[in-house]
């Protein structure tokens, strides 16, 4: 008898532990994109990482890592109501830092300068400057270490915004200047995310932030999202040499597939091989000239580009005060040894499953001065500002 007894207390104690599990389990709040913020807890560093989730009052939700400043996920409504999350990523940190073997600039705050400087060099006044290459001979948003890998400090965290703090030291990455930078995301009621870049430096350098959101408007990033229509609001481009280079020359769009000025889907440019710029990048990688920026000055009350999908309906507008965007076509995705790698939610990617439209300096600016400049100066303030609306129709 008191064997039964002690089996059946063993029992009703299993049943308690068990309970305890489901109570547990059942106190996980997930986002609204499904991921877990515990996933995003860890030390990097000597560093704390987390995910911070922001929400507006019309229901939009974007959640942001602070390892890389990264947009993880944004949920909007597409025309049915249904709430869809539009950009590509992981759903862990542990996968965002192992650059090794699940390598992406997803959704990242990058910098110090975002895009390629040429033969990881460049001169300012009597003095050249000699930067970490991470791209062939070339310098790649900021080099092997820059902030994308990099744990940011939060210094505001609200329920609509979040903002981010770098100090990059003197000579990080080769580049010039101890320079301390601010990004704070913000979410309106009008279903935007609203992109501020702030910088100082104590010895002129050069600074080009941008996001680095890659874009799936049809919510299913488990297929290839040609059928996005894309506007960019640019009489030129920025021809680049095989390894991506700007080759120095301003060339218009008009008669080349490159020709955004009216929508058309994506189908329709990137598998265009008998265009040389395309066939190099096996797709659009490319630095677009935006009308919007005259006389030194961006105009970010004015649509700039454009992305929609005729699946879900959903519309995006951006809005910049930069004077280029960079719009990239996931070329790289899908291709190799990527095509293994397991994204959010276990989904593998596909080549041209997604767009990024990065507000710029051009690539290269820093041997280009004749370009619109990216040099910062001590008592200056660096500011930049993209902001993406979305909509449906």
């Amino acid at each position: 008898m008191k064997s039964i007894f002690k089996n059946m207390l063993l029992g009703l104690s299993a049943v308690a532990v068990l309970a305890s599990c489901d109570t547990k389990k059942q106190e996980v709040q997930l986002t609204a994109s499904g991921l877990n913020p515990a996933d995003f807890e860890t030390t990097i560093g000597e560093k704390q990482t987390a995910l911070y989730t922001l929400r507006s009052n019309s229901g939009m939700e974007v959640c942001i890592t602070n390892y890389g400043g990264r947009v993880v996920s944004i949920m909007v409504p597409d025309r049915d109501g249904n709430m869809k999350d539009v950009v590509l990523g992981y759903d862990n940190v542990a996968q965002y830092a192992d650059s090794e073997n699940s390598p992406s600039d997803y959704g990242a705050s990058i910098g110090r300068y975002a895009n390629r400087i040429s033969k990881h060099s460049f001169t300012i006044g009597d003095e050249t400057y000699e930067l970490v290459p991470n791209d062939g001979d070339n310098c790649l948003h900021g080099g092997p270490t820059g902030w994308q890998y990099q744990v940011y400090e939060v210094v505001d965290y609200t329920g609509a915004s979040l903002t981010l703090k770098m100090v990059s030291p003197d000579g990080d990455n080769g580049f010039p200047g101890e320079v301390t930078a601010y990004t704070t995301y913000r979410l309106t009621d009008d279903y935007t995310l609203d992109i501020t870049w702030e910088a100082t430096t104590t010895k002129e350098t050069v600074i080009n932030q941008t996001n680095h959101c890659y874009f799936n408007l049809n919510g299913d990033p488990s297929r290839v999202g040609t059928n996005m229509e894309l506007f960019v609001d640019a009489d030129n481009f920025t021809p680049s040499d095989v390894n991506y280079i700007p080759t120095g020359e301003i060339a218009a769009v008009e008669g080349t597939p490159f020709d955004f000025r009216t929508p058309k889907a994506l189908s329709e440019v990137v598998n265009d091989t008998t265009f040389e710029q395309i066939k190099n990048a096996t797709g659009v990688d490319h630095n677009f000239c935006l009308n919007t920026y005259k006389d030194g000055k961006g105009d970010d009350t004015k649509v700039c580009a454009s992305l929609y999908s005729p699946e879900t309906g959903i519309f995006l507008e951006v809005f910049t005060n930069e004077p280029g965007i960079q719009v990239y076509t996931g070329n790289f995705q899908g291709v190799g040894r990527d095509a293994d790698i397991l994204r959010k939610h276990g989904i593998k990617y596909p080549k041209h499953v997604s767009v990024c439209l990065e507000s710029q300096k051009y690539p290269d600016t820093p041997n280009h001065p004749e370009w619109p400049t990216a040099n910062l100066k001590p008592g200056e303030n660096y500011y930049s500002h993209c902001a993406y609306r979305f909509s449906v129709k």
